[in-house]
């Protein structure tokens, strides 16, 4: 099994890469499709007063559809990728993202940005995609939840400093500035990825690029026991959390009053959960994947039934919100490395296939209901604790499925131990 930080072998004319500048650079391309949620966050207000929106709640769909595009949008780069490599399906999805910014920031009605905003979420998913996939193209097992912790913990910067950014550009200039500024970035970790990113697909691991072999296995990812519980368990927990970043700013800038130290508790937020990724990545190996993640998830169905039930009796106050959203929020961080690392464990030869059927499940499975999460916003935090509340009890009830009633097992499977035509 590799070392955990080993790196990718570098071409014999470019200088290796470190292990701290990999995860970084993976990090980067989740924290651009991150940027392109939470720096609009301080902004929706502005939006819909200069776009003129009749219903409050309309600005939601500038998160909504760029979250439920990017579901759609990831079924594809994973199989180019099996196909063409990683980088190549990199460099088309970092474009795209430039490109689309772009067209958001001159957008002259809300149409036109709806309609930007889903070709940004459907042409930049690979983003999200991708790291997954050449995070499993060299490390496995326990190993595997590591690294995808360090990413997430790096990844975490964004959140943190992005409705602050988002803040600071509404005070010196106008919100299509924001999407100027995603432009540049983008352009910039582009630059980097073509430049210092080793191409990570093994030869020996390409796949045909015809309809029955991506349906066989996109289809394997779908069918395995031991995978998709997971799929769907993180799929549901995502969902509670893209409802609360839906509604969000209306619920702690507005109905907590929160005003402009809504950035700061949001990126406080993120700091907790930055901290709890890099608790994983130290703990994981000691202790397995599962035996964390579903620990977590424990911990996570038992603070919203009480968060649920204080929201109930109607004593909920930001004070009281802000410290068990952020329990909950980190549980969500032991849940969703480990997760993604149980589900992708079994799947060497078609991490990209595996990768994209696994993102446009969770991306749009937690879009959807999270859209529909955030539109029951009611003025109080019933609707975001009883999803919640919900989504973890049936995650509970998906993990059982795959784990076949036995939990808080360690399990090493040897490398590679499935691929499509052979069941485990």
């Amino acid at each position: 099994m590799r070392n955990a930080m080993s790196t990718p072998k570098a071409k014999s004319d470019q200088v290796p890469i470190s292990g701290v500048e990999f995860v970084v650079l993976l990090a980067s391309f989740q924290a651009l499709q991150g940027l392109a949620i939470d720096v609009m966050l301080p902004a929706l207000g502005a939006i819909s007063s200069d776009l003129k929106l009749t219903d409050p709640n309309d600005r939601q769909l500038i998160v909504g559809v760029f979250l439920i595009c990017s579901g759609l949008g990831s079924l594809i780069p994973g199989s180019m990728a099996d196909r063409y490599g990683r980088k190549p399906v990199l460099a088309f999805s970092l474009c795209a993202y430039v490109l689309a910014s772009l067209a958001c920031a001159v957008a002259s009605d809300f149409t036109m940005l709806l309609v930007a905003r889903g070709l940004m979420g459907a042409l930049s998913a690979a983003l999200m995609v991708m790291p997954m996939t050449i995070i499993r193209d060299r490390f496995e097992g326990d190993q595997m939840a590591r690294m995808q912790s360090l990413v997430a913990m790096t990844f975490m910067v964004i959140p943190m400093i992005a409705p602050m950014l988002g803040q600071t550009v509404m005070i010196f200039a106008g919100w299509r500035w924001i999407f100027g500024i995603m432009a540049v970035l983008g352009t910039a970790v582009m630059i980097w990825m073509l430049l210092r990113l080793p191409e990570t697909l093994d030869p020996a691991h390409r796949q045909e690029l015809r309809p029955v072999v991506i349906l066989r296995n996109m289809g394997s990812a779908l069918t395995v026991r031991e995978s998709i519980g997971y799929v769907i368990g993180m799929a549901l927990v995502q969902s509670a959390m893209f409802g609360y970043i839906n509604s969000a700013q209306q619920l702690v800038g507005e109905h907590f009053g929160a005003g402009l130290m809504f950035p700061m508790i949001f990126g406080g937020m993120a700091l907790v959960m930055a901290v709890a990724n890099f608790a994983n990545s130290r703990i994981v190996e000691r202790f397995g994947a599962r035996r964390v993640s579903q620990s977590a998830l424990i911990a996570y169905i038992v603070a919203a039934a009480v968060h649920l039930g204080i929201a109930m009796s109607g004593s909920d106050t930001l004070w009281v919100f802000v410290p068990l959203m952020t329990f909950s929020i980190c549980m969500m961080s032991f849940i969703g490395a480990n997760f993604q690392s149980i589900s992708l464990q079994p799947f060497a030869r078609t991490a990209g296939a595996a990768s994209s059927i696994m993102s446009f499940i969770r991306l749009l499975v937690g879009a959807s209901l999270g859209s529909l999460i955030g539109q029951a916003y009611d003025g109080t935090a019933r609707p975001i604790f009883a999803s919640m509340l919900v989504a973890g009890i049936v995650s509970f009830a998906a993990v059982l499925y795959s784990e076949r009633g036995k939990l808080f097992r360690r399990l090493n499977y040897p490398p590679g131990y499935y691929s499509p035509g052979k069941r485990p």
